[in-house]
C-alpha cells in the first residue's frame, strides 16, 4: 500500500513543487492538497502532511497533525531556535510522533552548511549574505538563519564571533552573534554567501539556486526518510545520511 501524502500549501510555488514530486513517486499517493482556504482535517487519513506554507501559519499546521498522529515533513521558514525548543517538548509529549523541519530541500545548499561548520572551527570573522527572489515573505531566509545557528554553536566554545559595529542597523540582523544580510531582487531565485575572515585571508562558500529542479532530489529523499522516522529531526543531512547507510 503506497504512503498517503497530504500538501498543506499546495498552490505555492513549493507546494506546488512538492505534489508533483509526489504524482511521481511510486511509493507515494497525494491523498489532499490544501490551500490557505481549506480545513485543517482535509489532511485526516494522511500518513504525512507535508507543511510548505508560511512562516505564521507553520506551528498551526504542525501541531495539528501531531495531535492527529500524522507524520509532518516541514520545508516551510521560521523555525529557529527558540521555536524548536517548544516543538521539541510538543513531540516528546506525543510518543511516536515524527517531524522533519527542512530549511532547504537543496543537496547544494545542505552541504554548503555543513561544510561552513568545519570551516568554522577555523575561522572568528563570519557573515552570512543570501539572496532571494523579491516575493519571499521573510528574512532571513530560513536556510540563512539555520546556517548561522549552526555555525555559532561550532564557535561557542572557541570564542564566538568578531563581528564589529552590531549596533549599526547596516551591519545586518544578528543571528546569535552572526551578521546575516538579506537581499530580496527581482531576477533572483536564491544565493547564499558565507563569507570566513582570517589574517590575511578570507573564504566564501557560495550556493546558487537557478532553478527549483534543485530541490527535486530533497524532497524525495526527505519523503523516503519520514517512512521510518519518529521524533524531531532538523535539517536534510539527517535523510542523506539514512540514504546512504
Amino acid at each position: 500500500m503506497p504512503t498517503r501524502v497530504a500538501v498543506v500549501g499546495a498552490t505555492g510555488r513549493l507546494g506546488t513543487q512538492v505534489c508533483q514530486v509526489v504524482e511521481a513517486m511510486p511509493e507515494m499517493e497525494l491523498v489532499a492538497r490544501l490551500d490557505s482556504h481549506s480545513d485543517l482535517h482535509d489532511m485526516l487519513g494522511a500518513d504525512i502532511a507535508v507543511d510548505v506554507t508560511l512562516p505564521g501559519v507553520s506551528a498551526q499546521v504542525v501541531d495539528f497533525a501531531i495531535a492527529q498522529g500524522i507524520k509532518v515533513l516541514v520545508g516551510t521558514s521560521g523555525w529557529s531556535s527558540d521555536r524548536l525548543t517548544t516543538l521539541t517538548k510538543t513531540v516528546a509529549e506525543h510518543p511516536g510522533a515524527s517531524v522533519f523541519i527542512v530549511p532547504n530541500f537543496s543537496l547544494g545548499a545542505t552541504l554548503q552548511m555543513m561544510i561552513s561548520k568545519t570551516v568554522a572551527e577555523h575561522f572568528e570573522s563570519i557573515e552570512i549574505v543570501e539572496a532571494h527572489h523579491a516575493g519571499k515573505a521573510d528574512s532571513p531566509s530560513g536556510t540563512a538563519v539555520r546556517t548561522a545557528e549552526e555555525i555559532a554553536g561550532v564557535r561557542r566554545d572557541r570564542g564566538g564571533v568578531i563581528a564589529p559595529h552590531s549596533n549599526q542597523s547596516a551591519r545586518g540582523e544578528q543571528v546569535q552573534g552572526i551578521p546575516v544580510h538579506s537581499l530580496r531582487l527581482n531576477g533572483v531565485l536564491a544565493q547564499q554567501d558565507v563569507k570566513f575572515g582570517g589574517v590575511g585571508e578570507t573564504l566564501t562558500i557560495t550556493h546558487d539556486t537557478h532553478s527549483r529542479d534543485a530541490y527535486q532530489a530533497g524532497i524525495v529523499r526527505a519523503l523516503r526518510f519520514m517512512e521510518h522516522h519518529t521524533g524531531l529531526a532538523v535539517g536534510l543531512e539527517h535523510a542523506l545520511a539514512a540514504a546512504d547507510s
